[in-house]
């Protein structure tokens, strides 16, 4: 009777938001007003790099992998998420729980390394000018992308490998995807390997990539302040502050959505957690990387005046 339960369960069913109850609606407008502006920025981001010659750089070439990879990471899941919020109680069949995770699990933890090989390019930029074309020519960046992408498939099929062995008899999930916890939680057995694999795997893909950007950017900032003017310092502790911001808000939110003690979960607050990583951050990274870039303002207005001559 017992193994009869355990494969009983052929769906779950999120609940989304709706601890916040008429409040939904208000919720669909303004997730779906930020996704659009996601989207857009992205889009426009990805375009003018690939169009204007003037932007095949390293830089860029990185920030283009950046919003391709928060494109399709969004894509994966504020779409059933707004439709969540009109629609109630609507079901995922397993195979399709799985999916989504392992698509959220490998972009996420390639976006993490991405933002680290970023940091080290701006490294190389200000640190090591005079060699950079050497030390970041298109065989290395091309490693470095695939290195991300690389991590990011091996985690995301461990972590699915793991979670979709186990035997479930609960089906309402207590979030708006099929996260790792909230999915574990309705497990009939106990999981304490799955979460030793899933607090082990978090650790690395959190803890090395920001110890890995902040020895980066300490170094960038010991550089710039043996820059003898003033304006320049100023320039480019402005980007450098621009950057950090989307990195602390990134592996912030990720750290305390995935290493904090099981003892601390909280509903409301995994879901506002949540949301920051999946809607705000890559709205910001778009913001903050490019469209505050003279170089890419320049290069949009130039594909502009082409599009209208």
């Amino acid at each position: 009777m017992q193994r009869k339960n355990f494969t009983e369960v052929a769906e779950f069913i999120f609940l989304g938001f709706s601890i916040f109850g008429n409040h939904q609606i208000t919720l669909f407008v303004v997730f779906l007003t930020t996704y659009i502006f996601t989207l857009t920025g992205n889009i426009i981001v990805i375009t003018v790099i690939c169009i204007d010659r003037h932007l095949h750089t390293p830089m860029y070439f990185f920030l283009s992998m950046l919003s391709s990879s928060e494109t399709v990471y969004t894509l994966v899941i504020i779409p059933r998420m707004l439709s969540g919020l009109i629609f109630y109680n609507q079901p995922i069949s397993l195979g399709s729980c799985a999916t989504q995770m392992f698509f959220f699990a490998m972009l996420a933890i390639n976006n993490c390394f991405l933002f680290t090989v970023m940091g080290y390019d701006r490294y190389v930029a200000i640190c090591k000018p005079l060699r950079y074309t050497v030390l970041m020519n298109k065989g290395v960046c091309a490693r470095l992308v695939c290195g991300s992408f690389g991590t990011g498939l091996v985690m995301a099929v461990l972590h699915v490998m793991a979670m979709f062995t186990l035997p479930f008899c609960g089906t309402m999930v207590d979030h708006f995807f099929c996260d790792i916890y909230p999915v574990m939680k309705l497990s009939c057995i106990d999981t304490t390997i799955n979460e030793i694999i899933n607090y082990g795997v978090s650790s690395f893909v959190i803890i090395v990539p920001v110890v890995l950007v902040f020895i980066s950017y300490i170094l960038i900032i010991s550089s710039i302040l043996k820059i003898s003017s003033v304006e320049g310092r100023k320039k480019t502790f402005a980007t450098c502050a621009s950057h950090l911001t989307v990195v602390v808000v990134h592996y912030g939110c990720a750290a305390i959505a995935y290493l904090k003690p099981k003892s601390e979960n909280a509903i409301e607050k995994d879901l506002l957690l949540s949301v920051t990583y999946t809607i705000i951050t890559p709205l910001l990274s778009p913001v903050v990387y490019s469209l505050r870039n003279k170089e890419v303002k320049d290069a949009l207005c130039r594909a502009v005046g082409r599009i209208s001559s």
